[in-house]
């Protein structure tokens, strides 16, 4: 069957008073639409519907080529919002899938499990359900005698009697589409002015038709984000969720619960996470690496056994076994080869160190390439900024830098020269030359060693 996916973004947020509409809100680095966005691709390979009202020019920046947007305007309330996909689905699916942008902890398998149902059903809609006891605001399933499900009554319209059902309705519902847009004309206008996607149940019964209900296994999947409560709720789960994956497929967390890893990372089996870890972005860590404590890595791809303490990795690159820290900065575009180091309170930004090159401590390398095996002298500095323009140093293999030398770029220092400490190198030093001085002079030729 053909399957449409029309996710609900449209509402007010108003409970999480921000500037910033609530789908826009970040879960692990994601936008809250974005997982469900994510879930929806798991049922229909078509580009969702989003129906989008409050904050609708932010929604459009960050998801115009990722979803069909479609502007509610006035917002009149759920069953308002799916009839504006009508335009551009009617003729398209079988089934539409509605669910909440809201609600980034409910899983592809259990929407599939709803798709799945409702193609095996003959009435016009299955809806998700949960056992709880905290109400949390959500809708009643009414059933009957036959516990079969007749009504869904909001928590603001429910009896006492109703108030006590602990049969929910979670907001993810699958519908035969011949069915629904002409059922959607026919929801009547609630007391508050809006028509409520809930009331299709009631119509449908009203059809003589059934209603399926799936009742969800794990009630966390059905928290929606009205609150930062709720927020830091959802993200509670979430993290538990990727750190025990990670944890069943042979990495080591020391401490989970100061553990944070957003959902891109890839990490391989028998990397060990120290607490107050956090990886971030598109990272990916190899196999058997250290990582941490109160370490951050963001957007960073690091080799096999690579050690990393108490450091910042930001858009950096360490092949195998590099080690780093502790308190380093690896800005954007270091690229560390095999076997390099570099000692605590190092910085280095789009830059390439060789295999082997060794950087002492209080050093700044910016816009260089390093030979292999050089020795980079605690103090080092590259004075890459003239005020206009960022340049080149250039240092070939096996140079030995002296403690606080100042490279003046542009500058090149050849294969096997030295500086002497304190030297402020301001132009080139040839091959097995020694460079001292303020500004460093060449003073004399040096032996080349095999």
């Amino acid at each position: 069957m053909n399957i449409r996916s029309v996710i609900l973004a449209a509402g007010q947020g108003t409970r999480m008073k921000s500037r910033l509409p609530k789908v826009l809100h970040p879960l692990l680095g994601r936008p809250m639409l974005q997982y469900a966005l994510d879930i929806a691709a798991a049922v229909c390979q078509e580009q969702p519907v989003v129906i989008i009202g409050h904050g609708a020019q932010q929604i459009e920046q960050a998801f115009n080529d990722k979803a069909r947007l479609v502007l509610q305007e006035p917002q009149l309330g759920t069953g308002h919002a799916v009839q504006q996909a009508e335009a551009l689905l009617r003729d398209e699916a079988d089934n539409i899938v509605v669910t909440y942008a809201d609600m980034p902890l409910l899983t592809a398998e259990t929407l599939l499990r709803v798709v799945r149902s409702q193609e095996a059903h003959s009435g016009p809609m299955t809806m998700l359900t949960m056992l709880v006891d905290d109400p949390r605001g959500f809708g009643r399933v009414v059933r009957d005698q036959q516990a079969q499900v007749t009504a869904i009554v909001e928590e603001a319209q429910a009896t006492p009697e109703q108030q006590a059902i602990r049969e929910l309705n979670v907001g993810v519902y699958c519908f035969a589409a011949k069915w629904l847009w002409d059922a959607l004309r026919r929801i009547p206008l609630s007391p508050k002015g809006e028509y409520y996607l809930t009331d299709l149940v009631a119509i449908a019964v009203e059809d003589g038709l059934s209603v399926r209900a799936e009742l969800l296994d794990n009630p966390e999947e059905g928290i929606g984000i009205n609150t930062r409560y709720h927020l830091a709720e959802a993200m509670a789960i979430m993290r538990q969720r990727i750190n025990q994956r990670w944890m069943l497929d042979g990495v080591t967390l020391v401490d989970p619960a100061t553990t944070y890893i957003e959902p891109g990372v890839t990490i391989g089996m028998d990397t060990v996470i120290w607490p107050n870890t956090h990886l971030l972005g598109d990272t990916t860590i190899g196999e058997g690496c250290v990582v941490g404590p109160n370490t951050v890595l963001q957007d960073s791809l690091v080799g096999n056994h690579c050690l990393m303490v108490a450091s910042v990795l930001e858009g950096a690159r360490l092949e195998d076994q590099v080690q780093v820290g502790p308190y380093c900065h690896l800005r954007t575009g270091a690229h560390l080869e095999p076997g390099v180091h570099v000692g605590n309170f190092g910085e280095v930004k789009n830059s390439h160190l060789g295999p082997g090159t060794k950087m002492g401590h209080f050093s700044y390398i910016g816009d260089a390439e390093i030979g292999p095996n050089v020795n980079i002298g605690a103090g080092t500095i590259t004075c890459n900024f003239d005020g206009v323009n960022k340049n080149h140093t250039e240092i070939a293999a096996n140079v030995f830098l002296g403690s606080d030398t100042m490279l003046v770029a542009p500058v090149k220092l050849g294969e096997g020269a030295r500086t002497g400490a304190g030297a402020v190198v301001t132009k080139d030093v040839p091959p097995f030359t020694l460079a001292v001085g303020v500004p460093a002079r060449k003073i004399r030729k040096l032996e080349k060693r095999d």
